[in-house]
């Protein structure tokens, strides 16, 4: 499972402007992230020594860490991030879980020096990931009801709560997956799927098992409606104590953290995937049509040109023919076409059909007319 970056990218920008400048500079600033992280940096110009960082994060769990502050543990952890240089201000400043007095004069030159601000940017990464480390480690007999271990419901981003539930022999960690898009939805599930068959084979037998299901498990009895209302089912992983031991706790915490930034950056990669496969396609099919067209318009280009070669062929031959002739055969056309007008059309027999039967008769009167003068 991929880890994204713990360091805050705006975090390392101011310290690494403070460390380059080898001058104390005069900076109050505040910064926000995830809309409930916030990191207070103060430097003066007339302490030229130190640089304060006071940071404020939400608890994981109020139920199990301190609800004045974060506990020792916490507190070890971040000290040893680099301990020359950082030390833990007690008590911490107003609205804030904790303080640090940086001292960046001690921080060594060249390559390592990126690193070390690097590890100090990712303090907020530290606390959080040591208050499940605690709980992880730290079983107590308050943890169990009626035979079965108590549910943790941790919350490391807004509205994506996860569940821990401790088991004799295992830790299971549950996560609720909600989508806004119903293609989402889809492809995570094919996801999840796919992630179970991977995981059950001998190649990866030693990675936790994967298990996926449109129902919330058991072990979530009892717990409210709102967290349990989902479109994307129920993401399960059974952590044994071989997942939690030496360096493997720390990938294993991180990777229990940002699971829901894991499951939406690998949607969001697929569906970009198949989008760009859909493009590609239409523009294949685009240049198919296009192709077709051309061929289709050469066509017909070659046609017109035929044409008007055998236009310019006839209109050669005509010029050809003199002039004489032409007048000639217009002449003699025109006097045919005259004669045919004026000469009488001839029936056979119409003659003598005329002489009996359209013969004007003759009319004689009995009474003379006398001529008057």
């Amino acid at each position: 499972m991929a880890c994204l970056e713990r360091a805050s990218p705006a975090l390392k920008r101011i310290l690494l402007k403070l460390y380059r400048e080898n001058k104390s500079i005069e900076i109050d600033h505040h910064l926000y992230e995830f809309g409930s992280v916030e990191y207070h940096i103060q430097s003066s110009t007339s302490d030229t020594h130190y640089t304060y960082l006071s940071v404020s994060t939400p608890l994981l769990s109020q139920g199990v860490i301190l609800p004045n502050g974060i506990s020792q543990y916490t507190k070890q952890m971040v000290k040893g991030i680099c301990p020359d240089v950082v030390e833990i201000m007690e008590p911490a400043k107003e609205g804030y879980q904790i303080t640090l007095r940086l001292d960046l004069s001690k921080i060594p030159n060249g390559k390592d020096s990126i690193k070390v601000i690097a590890d100090i940017s990712a303090v907020q990464a530290v606390i959080l990931s040591s208050q499940l480390k605690e709980m992880l480690m730290n079983v107590s007999s308050q943890d169990t009801f009626q035979g079965m271990y108590k549910t943790i419901k941790l919350v490391y981003h807004p509205r994506e709560p996860f569940f821990i539930v401790r088991q004799p022999q295992k830790i299971l960690a549950v996560f609720p997956i909600r989508f806004k898009d119903k293609t989402d939805v889809i492809i995570a599930t094919a996801f999840f799927q796919e992630l179970m068959d991977v995981g059950s084979s001998e190649k990866w037998a030693k990675a936790p098992p994967c298990c996926w299901s449109p129902i919330p498990p058991p072990e979530l009895r009892g717990e409210p409606f709102e967290d349990l209302s989902t479109n994307g089912g129920f993401v399960s992983f059974d952590i044994s104590s071989r997942h939690v031991k030496g360096k493997r706790l720390d990938k294993t915490v991180w990777s229990l953290l940002n699971f829901y930034a894991y499951v939406k950056y690998h949607v969001k990669s697929t569906r970009s995937f198949i989008q760009r496969r859909m493009r590609k396609r239409l523009q294949r099919l685009v240049e198919v049509l296009q192709k077709r067209s051309m061929q289709e318009e050469e066509k017909e280009e070659e046609e017109e040109g035929n044409h008007k070669v055998q236009g310019c062929m006839f209109m050669r031959k005509m010029i050809n023919v003199s002039k004489p002739k032409v007048l000639k055969r217009r002449y003699n056309d025109l006097s045919g076409k005259i004669k045919r007008i004026r000469s009488r059309i001839k029936i056979q027999g119409f003659g003598r059909f005329r002489r009996r039967w359209l013969k004007m008769p003759k009319f004689s009167s009995s009474l003379g007319y006398t001529k008057l003068d």
